[in-house]
């Protein structure tokens, strides 16, 4: 049994055969769709219904057909059928929780990538990014408003660059190349970060450090599960195995897979980074408890002579040699300084302190 066999199978099992769930967050927003239809010459853009897909479609310009929103089914689903998406690919782009991969149909190209972007408080935020990339057309589905798309519409309606003069793939690229340029925004936010803690935690370590080396931990490895699936997506696509992808565009996506490539080796540079940030961190703080340590040891070592002294004195026996001398008291006091200053002076010596 094929691998989409048992797909459908488990999916008849499940009883939802025919019926769309989204597993993100419903927006309060409607799903929009917005299409981009140009050739060299011209171009028309315009919100569109599902049904007036068809015939867009069918034109012999390129077609990009941008669907804002997942979470209502029936806009999904009226859209596949226009386009010819399979029900098992409608299933892939309903659920916001897909693993970066790649599909072949045949007579269309399916790939799910996570988009990336800064949040301002430090981290970053993840949505699902859906390509279907047919003959003449590409459609991308997005989890929420928001994309990286708009230096691409920007070419586009000023015809700036050749993506007016080329083909769906090369807008497939085009789109492709965006998010993971993307990524290099949300590394450099990474890398400011890394920098901000390891100068507190050479300066001064605190608990909250180690709770922003944790909190940064957690982030490398949330974006690690997206960066390291597309290297494998785009790698596929770069292979250049489908018939929807031209040779001259072929080259294009072997730059996309450099770019993977650098994105997931600065990756795992960081979390090597924030690892020995933390290492660092425990060594300083251990540094810190031996000093801590040491001092508490030298005084405790130098009350030892001082406190024999003062019990050889305190005790209440009646005949005691210097129990009679008025000068006693301050004599016993001078010695227990002088033993001190001794003690101190050579531990000075020895580098103690």
């Amino acid at each position: 049994m094929s691998r989409h066999d048992e797909r459908a199978e488990q999916n008849r099992m499940r009883g939802g055969q025919g019926m769309l769930i989204s597993t993100g967050d419903t927006p309060a927003h409607s799903v929009t769709i917005t299409v981009i239809d140009y050739d060299g010459s011209r171009i028309d853009e315009r919100t569109c219904r599902p049904e007036d897909l068809r015939a867009l479609i069918a034109r012999p310009t390129v077609t990009w057909i941008d669907v804002d929103g997942v979470h209502d089914a029936g806009i999904i689903e009226a859209v596949g059928d226009v386009a010819g998406i399979h029900p098992l690919t409608l299933e892939d782009i309903a659920n916001t929780r897909q693993r970066p991969k790649i599909e072949d149909y045949g007579n269309y190209l399916y790939v799910a990538v996570r988009m990336l972007s800064p949040d301002g408080a430090g981290a970053f935020q993840s949505k699902q990014m859906s390509l279907v990339l047919g003959t003449g057309y590409v459609i991308s589905f997005q989890e929420r408003p928001g994309d990286v798309f708009s230096r691409i519409r920007e070419h586009l309606r000023t015809g700036a660059g050749r993506i007016r003069n080329e083909g769906a793939d090369y807008l497939f690229y085009s789109l492709l190349d965006a998010i993971v340029d993307g990524y290099f925004t949300v590394i450099e936010e990474f890398g400011e970060r890394i920098e901000a803690v390891e100068e507190e935690v050479v300066a001064d370590p605190d608990h909250e450090t180690l709770q922003a080396i944790y909190a940064l931990k957690r982030s490398l490895i949330a974006l690690r599960r997206s960066v390291w699936p597309l290297r494998d997506v785009v790698a596929e696509l770069e292979r250049g195995d489908s018939s929807l992808i031209r040779t001259s565009t072929l080259v294009y996506l072997r730059d996309v897979y450099d770019h993977a490539i650098q994105v997931a080796e600065t990756v795992e540079t960081y979390r090597d980074t924030a690892s020995g940030t933390l290492d660092v961190y425990l060594s300083s703080q251990s540094s810190r408890m031996n000093e801590i340590m040491k001092v508490l040891t030298i005084i405790a070592t130098i009350f030892i002579p001082l406190t024999f002294i003062a019990g050889v004195y305190g005790m209440n026996f009646a005949y005691m040699p210097e129990l009679g001398y008025s000068w006693g008291y301050p004599v016993t006091l001078a010695l227990m300084a002088v033993v001190a200053g001794i003690m101190l002076f050579y531990f000075k010596r020895k580098g103690w302190f």
